[in-house]
């Protein structure tokens, strides 16, 4: 009797211990619910708090001749910002933008790859910026080219280096002080051949430096409560205009003696109608761009990346990304052209 009685009394224990426990579990997972509601409630009004006013404040776009920089100049004007559109290469685009906007807007030109830059970005600052304080800077300026890699002087990867890249960091860093000032956003466009190249190699080394630029920024910046963040666009050449159909015949006249005796005719004319194919597919639809610059930049909560692409661009990137470089080697040289050298 003695012995049932204490079995009755241990289970009784252990039931309520187990009830204890089931209780303090749930009163954990309850009050946990509770603090991340409230902490994502809390960080969701700050953020919101920031951006309660923008109109009047100041943009500042570095454009070229595309669709997209125009569209994106007037989406901003149109939300209430103070606009300055510095256009590279000068007067590219420049009438065109300042017709399809609003009295509002200011145009300047900044000569990207003069020694007196920073003298020129004080005066346009100067000049153009708001008085309600600076909000952005969006580095959107850009070339391209298409040639394997000898195939290129050394001067144009010298005008590649300074425009695509060398460009961006001269304006990031004039900018800088404003930025910090009024914890601002910083606005890159580089692109998914930042991750590969289809032979616009000199195109995709300069994406690649500023997409390391950027990540150094970013966590530079945080401290000062500046957000910056990298558009990732897939294949938009029809809507860009970044990169005109190629002729074979142009490359080929341009090659040098000792390239001419690597590569042939045919090899040269394959190997730009496959790129002209590639320019051919690009989406018209720049808006998808677009969307992802001004959420960049009036966002509660940017994300650091934004990849506007195809799904079949996104997996490439995928592939690139976590495979052995001989995986994406043989993708890549399968795609690639198929003609022999001799």
């Amino acid at each position: 009797m003695v012995f049932f009685i204490r079995q009755v009394f241990l289970l009784a224990i252990d039931l309520l211990l187990a009830m204890t426990l089931s209780c303090l579990l749930y009163a954990f997972v309850c009050i946990s619910i509770a603090l991340l509601a409230c902490f994502v409630i809390f960080f969701s009004f700050g953020f919101a708090e920031r951006n309660i006013d923008v109109k009047g404040r100041a943009i500042v776009i570095l454009v070229s001749n595309s669709s997209i920089g125009r569209m994106f100049t007037r989406n901003l004007d149109k939300a209430g910002f103070r606009v300055s559109a510095a256009h590279w290469p000068p007067q590219a685009g420049r009438t065109a933008t300042k017709e399809e906007s609003s009295p509002n807007i200011d145009m300047a030109q900044l000569h990207m790859t003069d020694d007196e830059y920073k003298t020129t970005v004080k005066n346009f600052i100067e000049s153009h910026l708001s008085l309600k304080g600076f909000w952005g800077l969006v580095n959107n300026a850009g070339i391209s080219t298409f040639g394997e890699t000898g195939w290129l002087s050394m001067e144009k990867y010298e005008k590649f280096a300074d425009v695509n890249l060398l460009g961006s960091i001269r304006t990031t860093l004039a900018f800088l002080p404003l930025l910090r000032k009024y914890k601002g956003r910083i606005v890159f466009m580089s692109s998914i051949i930042a991750y590969f190249t289809l032979g616009n190699g000199i195109y995709s080394m300069t994406k690649a430096a500023i997409e390391k630029f950027c990540d150094a920024l970013r966590l530079e910046m945080k401290k000062f409560g500046v957000l910056v963040c990298i558009i990732q666009p897939g294949n938009y050449a029809r809507s860009t205009k970044i990169q005109p159909p190629i002729s074979a015949e142009e490359i080929w006249n341009e090659l040098s003696e000792e390239e001419k005796e690597v590569y042939n005719k045919e090899y040269v004319q394959e190997r730009a109608d496959f790129f002209n194919n590639i320019l051919n597919t690009g989406s018209t639809n720049g808006n998808e761009v677009v969307d992802a610059m001004v959420h960049a930049l009036m966002s509660p909560a940017p994300k650091a990346r934004y990849m506007v692409a195809k799904l079949k661009e996104k997996l490439l990137v995928f592939v690139c990304a976590l495979f052995p470089t001989v995986v994406m080697d043989s993708v890549l040289s399968y795609a690639l052209s198929k003609v022999k050298l001799t």
